[in-house]
């Protein structure tokens, strides 16, 4: 679930949430039992909306990318949290005691942070190779991977592993591809340019 958080802050706190709060799969205890709360529920809900939004339009989503480097291993730190002091099914998942629950916020903020380095980098070369237009494409497969990773990581843990070597490899196809449109465009214009002076 931290990994989904790097790539949306909002996604994987409701999944946490709702599957809580609503279902038997998950149980938040202790101190994290506020993310089930309709409160909490509802400003989340309100947070996704604005980030699902800002993220589709280009240069805003820079902006929005600066502000969700502080917010996206926050919530990658929270959701590893919990999730290490839930209960899913009748199998407990995490250490109880209070230094591995610090641990284990830690370890998701930098989970967390890897996964929105890694897209954040690489939405400013789709965004230049593309002039701007695979923003929304790429946000939208970006907010789909968030919500199928946090679901299978309650759900189906095992294939998460596989879905986060996935995920990995597609950023890094997505940043080989922008790489070589920019490198033919510079080419491309070198070339023009060159055949000018001949001319």
């Amino acid at each position: 679930m931290a990994s989904s958080a790097g790539l949306n802050a909002y996604i994987p706190l409701l999944v946490a949430g709702l599957l809580s709060r609503y279902t038997d799969v998950l149980s938040l205890s202790g101190g994290w039992q506020w993310l089930e709360d309709p409160w909490a529920l509802g400003i989340l809900t309100v947070l996704l909306v604005v980030e699902l939004l800002a993220d589709k339009i280009p240069i805003l989503d820079h902006l929005n990318d600066v502000l969700q480097t502080v917010i996206r291993p926050t919530a990658g730190g929270i959701v590893f949290g919990a999730s290490g002091t839930a209960v899913s099914g009748d199998a407990d998942v995490a250490a109880a005691d209070s230094g591995g629950g610090v641990w284990m916020i830690v370890v998701g903020a930098v989970i967390a942070l890897f996964f929105h380095a890694a897209k954040a980098v690489t939405r400013m070369m789709v965004n230049s190779a593309s002039g701007g237009v695979g923003a929304p494409v790429v946000s939208t497969a970006e907010d789909a991977v968030s919500a199928v990773t946090a679901l299978l990581a309650v759900l189906l843990p095992v294939l998460i592993l596989l879905l986060v070597v996935v995920a990995v490899v597609a950023l890094g196809w997505l940043a080989g591809w922008s790489y070589g449109r920019r490198r033919d465009r510079a080419a491309e214009a070198g070339g023009g340019s060159g055949r000018g002076r001949r001319g």
